[in-house]
């Protein structure tokens, strides 16, 4: 982001991430900008042509609430990474490298700053670009016991196959899946995409409440990359709408957040409940424009160039000094009934936003604490591996110049029990949420 004079200017640059794509190529993501640049020739083994890369553009371009001493911290783990890359010498691999990166960065402290390899950076370009990718339709994320089925996508064919929300994958293609005692088993949901992505059959055992574990076998089909928003009812009568939420990555992520809610209005929803706990960020942008649903937003950015604003009303973008509006009192916001969002560890950066402005509107946050990443935003940057550095190149403000929390303490806690989950088919959070919902008043959004 380069400043123009006006620290607080209306800006909505692109952000590029992909890999194998042409250096010119730019795409809409976290609402910063960079145009991927072609990697630099190899000069010494792949790890340390990659470490080189990564620490470089760190160096250069950071810009977060890390106290760390990168330069360091730089030299400690060069070390560390000549000591691993003895035996293989010129030979050795960007696997190598990558994992001493990930020492260091843990080590400085800024878990928004990372690296992710050519296929993570594949990963992101598909879901930006809503590409059309061989899926099987299921969400997934890495849980002790197994991988929890967090989405199925309607009419795809782990829907066909018999695939729940929420239940266990416990193996998959016979090996274990998710965690085991703590520690990351063989499958993964970076191994399962890898998997889809083949196009072949896969054989799952399947834990569900009330039901012996099942063996399915899940195909894939040519489907959208990315997840949509989707609406369900709970509650008592079935009067409260439940939107889950699962990504700001696409460029109509708050158009399709928008859509929901009018759906759950034209349905006489009484009450709302919005899932987060396994949305992990996306676009600046889009979690802006979809918190404006609650109630007008002001998100200020600091960055080494200057500042910016992002402004969202009535579900969309705003222009940062609003114009055209006529006098008298403004109109109420899309959504104005109780209100609760659901949120957990894996409740991170653009996720974390939406739900700091939605408490501003009067908004319950039900769950456990969340990641931790909501006060800045990054940049990816091209590695000679194919894959991305992400980089923190900004700070994140509320609309009184305070500094956003650094992660959301829910209201309400109460965290999900994987147990009750898959044993018993109680979701301990949504029923918690929906407890403290009762009797509840709507929205108190700040004045416009």
């Amino acid at each position: 982001m380069k400043g123009d004079g006006d620290r607080h200017t209306e800006h909505y640059p692109a952000f590029a991430v992909a890999s194998g794509v042409p250096h010119n190529f730019r795409v809409r993501l976290l609402g910063l900008g960079v145009a991927l640049l072609l990697s630099p020739a190899a000069h010494g083994s792949p790890a340390t042509d990659l470490f080189d890369a990564a620490t470089r553009q760190v160096q250069r371009n950071y810009y977060g609430w890390a106290t760390g001493d990168l330069t360091d911290l730089t030299r400690q783990y060069a070390d560390t990474l000549a000591q691993r890359c003895a035996p293989e010498g010129d030979a050795c691999p960007f696997d190598t490298g990558r994992a001493v990166l990930g020492d260091l960065f843990r080590a400085f402290g800024d878990a928004h700053t990372n690296v992710r390899d050519a296929e993570g950076a594949e990963r992101l370009r598909e879901q930006q670009l809503n590409l059309a990718v061989p899926r099987t339709g299921a969400r997934v994320v890495r849980v002790e016991g197994g991988l929890l089925v967090a989405g199925v996508t309607p009419g795809s064919p782990a829907e066909g196959a018999g695939l729940r929300e929420f239940d266990l994958i416990t193996t998959v293609q016979g090996e274990a899946a998710g965690k085991r005692g703590g520690e990351d088993a063989p499958v993964g949901p970076k191994e399962f995409v890898r998997l889809e992505r083949a196009a072949q059959p896969i054989q799952v055992t399947v834990r569900r409440a009330g039901s012996p574990d099942l063996a399915l076998t899940l195909g894939s089909a040519a489907l959208q990359a990315r997840d949509e928003p989707t609406l369900s009812w709970v509650g008592p009568e079935n009067r409260t709408a439940l939107i889950r939420y699962p990504t700001f990555l696409p460029a109509d992520a708050a158009s399709l957040f928008v859509k929901r809610v009018q759906e759950a209005r034209a349905g006489g929803a009484q009450a709302l409940i919005v899932d987060l706990r396994f949305n992990g960020g996306g676009s600046l942008a889009q979690c802006v424009a979809a918190a404006s649903v609650f109630t007008p937003v002001e998100y200020r950015a600091q960055s080494r160039g200057g500042g910016s604003v992002y402004r969202g009303l009535d579900g969309q973008l705003a222009p940062v000094k609003p114009t055209g509006r006529p006098p008298g009192p403004p109109p109420a916001p899309l959504w104005a009934g109780p209100t609760a969002v659901l949120v957990g560890p894996n409740t991170a950066s653009c996720a974390e936003v939406f739900t700091f402005y939605a408490q501003r509107a009067g908004a319950l946050a039900v769950g456990e604490a969340t990641k931790g990443v909501q006060n800045s935003g990054v940049n990816f940057l091209p590695l000679p591996d194919g894959g991305v550095v992400s980089v923190t190149i900004l700070r994140a403000f509320g609309p009184d110049g305070a500094p956003l929390p650094e992660r959301i303490t829910p209201d309400v806690t109460a965290p999900t029990d994987l147990d009750l989950l898959t044993t018993a088919g109680r979701d301990s959070t949504l029923e918690a949420a929906l407890l403290n919902l009762r009797g509840a008043q709507g929205l108190r959004p700040p004045e416009r």
